[in-house]
């Protein structure tokens, strides 16, 4: 019997129950350029040897001998039958239809999108690196099953992108496997979308960046072969016969549900579990480059074996691998954590672990952000609350979170009852909207808190501000009508762009829709969908489509900001949810008071996380923090102390006007202090000396500018005032 694949609807191509189940790291989770010393233990290269020689290493050899012919023979035989399945039943003619409308005709079970992609032209036909079936991603030289809507996408559409990427995994893993023997565990894209990783078991060995370039030339070489991504549908019970001498790979497999179709490819020696699906072949990958090696827990559980994860990046031509270790470069530079340190703004400390501790200057940029936020709540009509931070575990059962994010939460015991610090205000807020009878007249109804929220990540997974177990953000849930929804997101996606724009962000929206398992009835989905979607196109902006994305509460819309460094981070949230409303059965009366209604809640935040977003900040500027949000807005700097007074005097004026105003009276000379005072960011050093005394002004000095000024203090304040008001 023929085993047809269901519809699988995802953007990133690998398997979600292996990504919700994946290894959480507990060494650092963003990967260095490569040039950065990574060392692990492991087999440190002898100082006597060849310093270009790889590192000596342990190798099941056995191991390999054992289980590569035995998956290969297995693969061949299953692909042979399934190939002769299809060559049966196959034959009657389909229709497939175009992006543009037009209509191709193929055979059944024969024609795969690699054979509509040639029709069309060569160029596409090699460029094509993934298709999409109805809404479904696709191998190109899987044969199509029926009439239907094709798409091909290269390495310039996420969905291209990230096929690449994941297949570069399996080019990894292929390395690491021949060239260590480990045992594979998985190997995705990643979720902040630029590269790959795999995770391996290799028992008490250990890998570091002396021996990314045999694996590197392990990719090349794979690469070099072109080896095809060939698909297999198999039985559980085949792939526990097949995958029996990986634990890894077995537990995955045990875990599926009874009905998943359990997919296997196979690359060249390489057969691996996988739903897929993938580039047509190896040589699609014309650059690789190991970034970095790290520890990571199989599952994330801290009791269980403790494995090795490789990142990568791959691109389809070298001159871009270029441009992204520069970039590497570049960002290494501004590391938000030693520019945090440099500009004494915050730190951390052993004793409390992922918690910031906020210096003076770095929560006047902390505070400036809520606030920021905060005056455009007045504008805009949220009411600001503020809610408990430890709540009885029983509003987490109610909400889900118990059952579903226990282990991300802080959990103790008081009187014999269990209590939670909460992780988010969602379920809070829920109580406030319930806790008298509500009319269809307050809605909408925009509630926004800054709340401290703390949740339980993996001591490896924290990286500086932008991974921690503290953090505010600018949460809000707005309790509508259905019929307001689409005038709420669109006010949201003006806010965000407001916000954005400020910033110097550039962003992209992307609206995901019902996935396959789904909470609620059709025409709610089919509303809110329609409702997102009229939002969007009235916004002005440019969106993707991203099919069968959406939450399982509800469809959202995905915002993914860029720097000034190109990179990409996702900060704000705008989630449509259904269910939680349901939970805690919340209603309100309508017109016929008679009557009750179900609320629709929208999760909103723009900021996100208050320490990520400062984080992101420092890193986008540089260091040099734009005036009305900058931590060292002037210094006074004295040519002598006989002007110290004056100085003084100007100091205190532009104090009590509201402004971050320091003063060097050192017995420095004055170019000393005027270059110290640039080096530490102030966006204006005033100098004062004998003539700016006798006139009663300032010498004024831009941060970035090399020329000079007299300004009065008045007319300084003034150009203070208008700098603020333009958020420059």
């Amino acid at each position: 019997m023929l085993l047809l694949n269901p519809p699988i609807r995802l953007r990133a191509p690998f398997c979600t129950f292996l990504r919700r189940r994946s290894c959480r790291l507990h060494l650092s989770s963003a990967p260095p350029p490569p040039s950065s010393p990574q060392s692990m233990g492991g087999d440190a290269p002898n100082s006597n040897t060849n310093p270009n020689a790889a590192p000596s290493h342990h190798k099941d050899d056995a191991y390999l001998q054992t289980i590569i012919p035995k998956r290969i023979a297995f693969f061949e035989s299953i692909k042979a039958q399934q190939i002769a399945q299809r060559a049966a039943i196959s034959g009657d003619t389909i229709r497939i239809t175009l992006p543009d409308g037009k209509v191709k005709e193929g055979k059944k079970f024969n024609t795969t999108p690699f054979d509509v992609a040639l029709g069309i032209s060569k160029s596409l036909a090699g460029n094509a690196v993934i298709a999409g079936v109805d809404g479904v991603l696709w191998d190109m030289s899987r044969p199509l099953e029926g009439d239907c809507q094709l798409k091909l996408f290269t390495f310039e559409d996420d969905e291209g992108r990230d096929t690449f990427w994941h297949s570069s995994a399996h080019i990894l893993g292929q390395s690491l496997e021949m060239e260590y023997g480990c045992k594979l565990c998985i190997g995705p894209c990643t979720t902040r979308g630029e590269g790959f990783y795999y995770d391996g078991f290799y028992g008490e060995f250990s890998l570091n960046e002396d021996h990314f370039k045999r694996i590197d030339d392990g990719a090349a070489k794979a690469a070099a072969e072109k080896q095809p991504f060939e698909r297999i549908e198999v039985s559980r019970e085949q792939a526990l016969e097949m995958f029996s001498e990986n634990q890894f790979k077995v537990e995955i497999i045990r875990d599926l549900p009874e009905d998943k179709t359990i997919t296997v490819y196979r690359c060249g020696p390489l057969v691996d579990l996988c739903r897929g699906p993938h580039i047509p072949n190896t040589s699609f990958v014309k650059a690789f480059r190991c970034l970095k090696a790290s520890s990571a827990y199989w599952r994330g559980d801290r009791e269980r074996e403790s494995l090795q994860r490789v990142y990568g990046i791959s691109y389809p031509d070298s001159k871009r691998l270029k441009e992204y270790i520069n970039q590497l470069e570049e960002a290494k530079k501004y590391d938000h954590r030693a520019l945090g340190g440099k500009q004494e703004l915050f730190f951390f400390h052993p004793l409390s672990p992922g918690s910031a501790f906020f210096l003076p200057h770095g929560a006047r940029i902390y505070n400036k952000l809520m606030e920021f936020v905060k005056s455009q709540y007045r504008v805009r009509g949220y009411q600001e609350v503020l809610s408990p931070n430890i709540y009885n575990m029983n509003l987490w059962e109610t909400s889900g979170h118990a059952a579903n994010y226990k282990e991300n939460m802080f959990v103790f015991e008081i009187e014999k009852q269990e209590y939670g610090l909460k992780p988010m205000n969602c379920p809070g807020h829920c109580l406030m909207f319930d806790h008298r009878v509500r009319s269809y007249r307050e809605l909408p109804l925009r509630l926004a808190d800054f709340g401290v929220l703390h949740r339980n990540e993996a001591s490896g997974a924290l990286t500086g501000l932008t991974r921690v177990r503290r953090f505010q953000q600018d949460d809000a849930h707005i309790f509508c009508r259905e019929s307001q929804v689409k005038d709420e997101v669109r006010g949201v996606l003006e806010f965000i762009g407001y916000v954005y724009d400020i910033f110097g962000f550039t962003f992209e929206l992307k609206l995901s829709t019902r996935p396959e398992k789904y909470l609620g009835d059709l025409e709610t989905w089919d509303k809110a969908e329609a409702a997102l979607t009229e939002a969007l196109n009235e916004s002005g902006k440019s969106w993707q489509l991203n099919e069968g994305d959406g939450a399982f509460y509800g469809p959202k819309i995905d915002i993914s900001v860029s720097d000034a460094l190109k990179r990409k981070f996702q900060c704000a949230t705008l989630q449509l949810d259904f269910q939680l409303p349901s939970r805690f059965n919340l209603s309100y009366s309508a017109e016929d008071e008679a009557k009750r209604e179900r609320p629709v809640m929208i999760h909103r935040a723009i900021l996100g996380s208050v320490e990520r977003m400062l984080a992101i900040l420092l890193e986008h500027y540089k260091g040099k923090w734009p005036f009305w949000l900058s931590p060292r807005q002037a210094v006074v700097c004295t040519v002598s102390e006989k002007f110290e007074a004056y100085a003084l005097e100007v100091q205190d004026q532009i104090h009590k006007a509201g402004y971050y105003v320091d003063i060097d009276n050192s017995d420095k000379t004055v170019n000393k202090k005027v270059r110290e005072a640039q080096l530490a960011q102030y966006n204006f050093i005033l100098v004062v000396g004998e003539k700016d005394l006798e006139k009663g002004v300032v010498t004024v000095r831009r941060r970035d500018h090399q020329n000079h000024s007299e300004m009065s203090v008045q007319d300084l304040l003034k150009l203070f005032k208008e700098l603020l008001q333009g958020f420059q």
